[in-house]
């Protein structure tokens, strides 16, 4: 197997650090500074502090941790920025340099221990399936689940999606074949849609079908590693970045297609920071969205029957594709779909608030993101939200309910997978 480099650390980024001239653009764009109006909250005081932490000019304790902490990783600062200083991956470096001198939290040591164990989180998820109806209960016209009692690091008001009764990866070979000719394409299925949407797993699938692609699902893919370079646990996200190397390496396949907006940015991204071997995997991570339209899924949905009723549908857009432009290609599918009446909402590109590990820690900051999206959603009169990132889906969802709100969330597939089951 080829050597690949380790997640970079805080001193990597010297260089990044002192590009930020402390202008206040970010100001205008970080969603936990519009809620807290506190300087070290914002991109610029993030940069500070991880100079300071670089420097040792500041003692780690609860207060420095916690505006650390308060960073949901969106990008939508750097992507503002007009020095290109990459304040994203200096907070999660910052991250991986407090858990070096500290330790990791309990909650990250869990976190960490389940992701890198595949037999494990395959357990917890059947245990999770088989005694949900224990420990949850179904909210009321809703496909999501709240705890019937208290627990750790979830919220009795939170809305989460149940876990499958079967998983994805096990539904399928490693191999379908597809067209003569064809590109091969491998698909990245991520935690969520294995374990809790597979429904998006085979939606992806059908489209790909469609095309007349040849499909890899390598059953040995692990984690993204997101999650864990959230939580700052650096050994993890290389142990995952490996486990995927050698998954999707020996497959030569043309493309390696994401379903998930966050799996697309981790496993394109940690790959991308691993020498050149992984450099030349990354290259072929491409959302699928974005590889549907350029193969030409636009053109067969045109020729799907015309539907005198309608529903009526908006889109959110995932930080992580917002952030690569990917956000014409999910509305160009969504307006060629024959059902569907498409509507843009108010703010459509601003973060819904997970985070990912940020909505465990910060629940209520979380609460408060996504009032604000619950609002645009409400202000569209639109029936469905449609995002292409299954933990976009699972926050909006909560959102949604916390808002009293009657809409449903739907990943784009979904929507596609149900035009072309009608038209059969």
């Amino acid at each position: 197997m080829a050597e690949l480099k380790k997640q970079p650390e805080l001193k990597d980024y010297a260089e990044q650090i002192r590009q930020c001239v402390k202008c206040g653009t970010c100001h205008a764009y970080c969603p936990i500074f519009d809620q807290e109006r506190k300087e070290p909250l914002v991109a610029r005081g993030k940069v500070a502090l991880a100079q300071a932490l670089l420097n040792k000019e500041t003692e780690i304790d609860a207060r420095f941790m916690d505006n650390i902490s308060k960073c949901l990783l969106c990008g939508s600062c750097s992507d503002k920025c007009p020095n290109l200083v990459p304040v994203e991956e200096i907070v999660a470096a910052s991250r991986r340099e407090i858990a070096r001198r500290k330790g990791l939290s309990l909650f990250g040591i869990g976190l960490s221990t389940t992701l890198k164990h595949p037999l494990l989180m395959k357990f917890m998820a059947r245990m999770g399936n088989l005694f949900s109806w224990l420990v949850f209960r179904k909210v009321p016209e809703k496909s999501g689940l709240r705890l019937r009692f208290p627990a750790p690091y979830i919220r009795r008001d939170r809305t989460i999606p149940k876990v499958a009764s079967r998983f994805l990866r096990d539904s399928h070979p490693e191999y379908i074949p597809g067209e003569p000719g064809k590109p091969t394409v491998a698909l990245f299925t991520g935690c969520m849609a294995n374990f809790m949407y597979p429904h998006i797993g085979e939606a992806a699938i059908d489209a790909l079908k469609l095309l007349g692609m040849n499909i890899r699902i390598p059953k040995d893919q692990g984690c993204c590693g997101v999650p864990a370079l959230s939580s700052g646990d650096g050994a993890a996200v290389d142990e995952l970045t490996r486990r995927n190397f050698s998954a999707f390496n020996r497959l030569e396949a043309d493309y390696i297609v994401t379903v998930c907006a966050s799996c697309n940015f981790g496993l394109r991204t940690n790959l991308g920071k691993t020498g050149a071997d992984g450099e030349g995997l990354a290259a072929k991570v491409i959302d699928i969205h974005r590889f549907l339209v350029e193969q030409g899924i636009g053109e067969k949905l045109a020729a799907l029957p015309a539907r005198e009723k309608k529903i009526r549908v908006t889109y959110h857009d995932p930080c992580h594709l917002r952030n690569q432009g990917i956000t014409g290609e999910p509305r160009a599918i969504l307006k060629a779909l024959p059902g569907v009446d498409f509507v843009e909402m108010r703010n459509a590109d601003q973060c819904c608030g997970l985070g990912g590990t940020f909505s465990v820690y910060h629940y209520d900051l979380t609460i408060k993101i996504g009032a604000k999206k619950a609002a645009a959603i409400r202000d569209a009169r639109a029936e469905l939200v449609a995002t292409a990132c299954p933990g976009c889906m699972m926050q909006l969802l909560d959102s949604i309910n916390h808002a009293g709100l009657p809409n449903r969330v739907c990943h784009v597939l979904e929507l596609v997978a149900a035009e072309l089951k009608s038209s059969r």
